[in-house]
């Protein structure tokens, strides 16, 4: 069973970058998709960025041109660089991971780590 643990949220002022971490605890056939996804109260779970096992990153909208996503050279860690965050960025950040490396955004990955709270102040 894939493990994810998040790490790196907290409070941050608008316009500070941040970066979070994963640490994945195994790199198989179960992660050709690693993602980030995120959820506030309220509302939905919402894709930010995915990277396929070609390298392939796909962005949403809302973050496309400021956060970045990345692997560690060992591949055994995800990150997101947030450049420029928001106050609308604030929300709980997870990692997810799933053998189909076509799910991009989808939000039905099989593995996820439990959040890391990112809060964006004005």
């Amino acid at each position: 069973e894939v493990e994810l643990v998040e790490s790196g949220g907290g409070k941050v002022q608008a316009g500070r970058s941040l970066r979070l971490s994963c640490a994945i605890s195994e790199r198989s056939s179960s992660t050709q998709s690693m993602a980030w996804f995120r959820q506030s109260p309220g509302k939905p779970r919402e894709g930010v960025a995915s990277l396929d096992n070609s390298g392939t990153a796909t962005y949403a909208d809302a973050v496309k041109g400021r956060f970045t996503i990345s692997e560690g050279n060992d591949k055994m860690t995800l990150y997101l660089e947030m450049n420029d965050p928001k106050p609308e960025d604030s929300a709980v950040y997870y990692c997810a991971a799933d053998r189909r490396p076509w799910l991009r955004l989808s939000p039905a990955y099989k593995h996820w780590g439990p959040g890391t709270q990112v809060t964006v102040s004005s």
